[in-house]
């Protein structure tokens, strides 16, 4: 029987790497460099600007408030502020007449009490007009100067209104026949406008505009020479004031 002879050394093992040209892909990825994240920084958008820039107003507009408060409150405290009032204590009418052509003559005398009721405060007025009205028809107008109103005091105010060939319209003339023949008296009412300024020591306050209205006035047609006293029991005048915003009034 024949001996087999086996080999005495193992067959060389084959190359785990067999040597093949590098593709494309290997020699690219080999060259390129390693991919490391950058921070990433954010813009800061003009919806952030707005938002920022309207806290800021809101907030200075809040500040501004609460000083004026301030200042409003220890205005109050020192001073004690109030109205001055107003009272139609006189009213005598002397004639008036409306022709058959609407043109109308009257003569109107009026004593008004103006009281200061404040202790720290007095008021200084520009030249008043002082209108008279059956209701909204205009039945004389006229004229006071300026005074000054002192500290707690009581000023009378005193005026004739005269009114001459003043031309109504025709529907201002009806209804002011119609009131003419009530036998309640002829409704009345007295407005006056102006403007004033308050003075505290050495501190002044702007020119503001101001309306008196007093209604609840009635008087009879003179029946002779002798004037008519008109009834003012029943008169209340209210006090408006009236700021020029622009070219509006409130």
């Amino acid at each position: 029987m024949t001996d087999r002879v086996y080999p005495s050394a193992k067959p060389a093992a084959a190359a785990a790497n067999p040597a093949f040209p590098a593709t494309k892909a290997q020699l690219y990825g080999a060259t390129r460099p390693t991919y490391r994240p950058q921070p990433h920084h954010r813009r800061r958008s003009k919806r952030g600007c707005c938002c920022t820039f309207c806290f800021w107003l809101i907030l200075t507009v809040l500040v501004l408030l609460l000083l004026i408060g301030i200042a409003g409150t220890v205005f109050y405290l020192l001073y004690r502020p109030h109205r001055p009032t107003f009272t139609v204590t006189s009213l005598k009418l002397s004639y008036l007449n409306l022709t058959a052509s609407s043109t109308l003559n009257s003569r109107f005398d009026v004593t008004v009490s103006a009281t200061n009721p404040n202790k720290k405060i007095l008021f200084a007025y520009d030249p008043t007009s002082i209108s008279i009205l059956s209701g909204d028809v205009d039945v004389g107008d006229g004229t006071v100067p300026a005074f000054l109103h002192g500290k707690k005091n009581t000023t009378l105010i005193k005026t004739s209104i005269v009114s001459t060939g003043s031309a109504l319209q025709s529907d201002d003339a009806s209804r002011l026949k119609s009131s003419m023949k009530n036998k309640n008296g002829l409704p009345l009412k007295v407005n006056l406008e102006t403007k004033v300024k308050a003075k505290m020591g050495k501190l002044k306050t702007p020119k503001v505009r101001i309306r008196v209205s007093c209604d609840g006035i009635r008087v009879n047609l003179p029946s002779g020479k002798k004037p008519a006293t008109a009834s003012t029991s029943n008169a209340k005048c209210n006090v408006d004031v009236r700021f020029k915003i622009w070219k509006w009034t409130v």
